[in-house]
């Protein structure tokens, strides 16, 4: 093979490793420019999407370049909702469904899901999140896992991929090794898991192989340091953990897929170009990027840093053949899928109301203050939310209480008002509910201390405030409590009609 032609071969194997995002709700220029020359994969955020319909012709332009592209789309149902963004998910989240602990329904969720997303053109989900929620202060999983039990977790995880790839759209387990057990974000900085061998195979591998049983398409791993199996490399950087304990210990054979590898825990360490480099020598068969970085400068410099890590000796030029070959076998299977027959679109609101509803706990005293037969002053206790569930997803109780109870006002509070004194908790929430019920609402009020203040003093003054936690469950002073197990859509219309109808208890 002459240089030129070699040259331009490692192009396309390079290109076909990496799944970037774009921004914009139609293909860019370069984009499907890329697709022609090789790209095999992009992956969709909230900012590409306005509906199903939309995605669907948009995921049509780009198949119009490629009809074997690989589609993704970081979509977890819950709080984490990207073909939902604008209003938030019809669906509950995995916490919500660990909590029902029905099989059945979280498959029946999944599966509902999966048709949406299949009628969109989407043909890989990064999606379940298999980690186990063991620390209670983790920064990034918290609702996100479908609980704190390993064993609740692996069967949940084996019923959300069942459903999901029933309807035609690979699951992808992810974090691997699991990110339940770490106290640091690694969209900022390197977390840590730093449990002996037997601790993880007892709480953080077993979901895992649940997927690898129920043929889960793919793997996502986690930028985490795990010194029981690597003491100097993130996990996904980590021979040792995606060939050596992914591969060879679980007998994962389909798509390892990084988490998105412009995250500080190891673009810090390594830079964009480097972390990826070192991501596919050490396993990685497809490298998302364009969460944040979604230019085509970023994939031009990927592709440069590949190929020249290839010539340079740092990236054997097989492993990437290898990459790119399991990249293409499973463009062939998904496109297979799709040959098969469309999917019918859904809304999800069927499933998904009665999955919030069965999700929903009531303490003693709630269930005797309702319903609620005045229109009530609601308090939203709004935490910064992390990079993975985003900024914009609208959520609350406020607005669907509204809306049977004409009359409902409302505030959304967020700690830095409280901390700064620009907002007052007397003026803003007790002064409007005087002579009116008062509804506090709580999202990880146990991880945020502002928060949990703010509940405390509240419930002080008005002991017949009703509060609904919409994170994780955690011990406050309050009496009457409404634990819906997560902040999606679903779960705040389902808070809603528990408070204003008592035939919905």
């Amino acid at each position: 093979m002459s240089s030129s032609k070699h040259s331009s071969e490692l192009r396309r194997l390079a290109l076909s490793v990496l799944q970037p995002g774009f921004v914009g709700t139609e293909a860019p220029d370069w984009i499907l420019r890329d697709i022609g020359d090789g790209l095999a994969s992009v992956v969709l955020f909230s900012r590409n999407i306005v509906s199903t319909e939309q995605v669907a012709r948009l995921t049509a332009q780009l198949r119009a370049e490629n009809p074997d592209l690989i589609v993704a789309i970081d979509e977890e149902a819950g709080d984490v909702t990207r073909i939902e963004s604008a209003t938030g998910s019809s669906r509950p989240g995995n916490f919500a469904l660990g909590t029902v602990d029905d099989p059945a329904l979280t498959e029946a969720v999944a599966a509902d899901l999966g048709r949406q997303l299949r009628a969109a053109g989407v043909s890989l989900d990064y999606a379940p999140s298999a980690d186990v929620n063991s620390n209670p202060d983790n920064p990034i999983i918290g609702v996100r896992s479908f609980g704190s039990d390993p064993e609740v977790v692996s069967r949940h995880t084996t019923a959300w991929i069942r459903g999901l790839q029933s309807s035609g759209v690979a699951a992808c387990a992810k974090h691997f090794p699991g990110h339940g057990d770490v106290a640091v974000d690694s969209h900022h900085d390197l977390p840590a898991y730093p449990a002996g061998r037997d601790e993880i195979a007892a709480q953080a591998l077993p979901p895992f192989r649940a997927a690898v049983a129920a043929g889960v398409r793919a793997v996502m791993s986690g930028h985490l340091l795990v010194p029981a199996y690597d003491p100097d490399l993130p996990a996904t950087l980590s021979r040792r953990i995606l060939h050596g304990l992914l591969r060879e210990e679980l007998g994962f054979d389909g798509l390892v897929v990084s988490d998105a590898i412009e995250m500080g825990a190891v673009t810090r360490r390594y830079g964009i170009d480097g972390a990826t480099v070192k991501a596919v020598a050490a396993g990685v068969d497809a490298v998302c990027v364009g969460g944040e970085s979604a230019e085509e400068a970023t994939v031009a410099l990927l592709v440069k840093a590949l190929t020249a890590a290839v010539t340079g000796g740092e990236l054997a030029e097989e492993r990437l053949a290898g990459a790119a070959d399991r990249v293409r076998e499973f463009a062939r299977w998904s496109a297979g899928l799709r040959a098969a027959g469309a999917a019918q679109d859904t809304t999800g609101d069927a499933i998904g109301h009665v999955a919030a509803r069965r999700a929903l706990r009531l303490t003693g005293a709630a269930r005797a203050a309702l319903p609620l037969t005045a229109a009530p002053h609601v308090v939203e206790l709004a935490p910064v939310t992390n990079m993975a569930i985003g900024k914009e997803t609208p959520w609350g109780v406020a607005e669907p209480l509204a809306e049977r109870l004409p009359g409902t006002t409302s505030v959304r509070v967020r700690g830095q008002e409280l901390e700064e004194g620009t907002v007052a908790l007397e003026s803003c929430a007790l002064e409007p509910a005087v002579g009116r019920p008062l509804v506090i609402v709580a999202r990880d009020a146990a991880r945020h201390a502002w928060m949990s203040r703010a509940v405390t003093g509240l419930t002080a003054a008005r002991p017949d405030a009703i509060v609904v936690e919409m994170g994780l469950p955690g011990a406050t002073t309050a009496e009457a409590q409404i634990f819906t197990h997560g902040a999606s859509a679903a779960s705040g219309v389902a808070a809603a009609e528990v408070l204003t109808d008592t035939s919905a208890l």
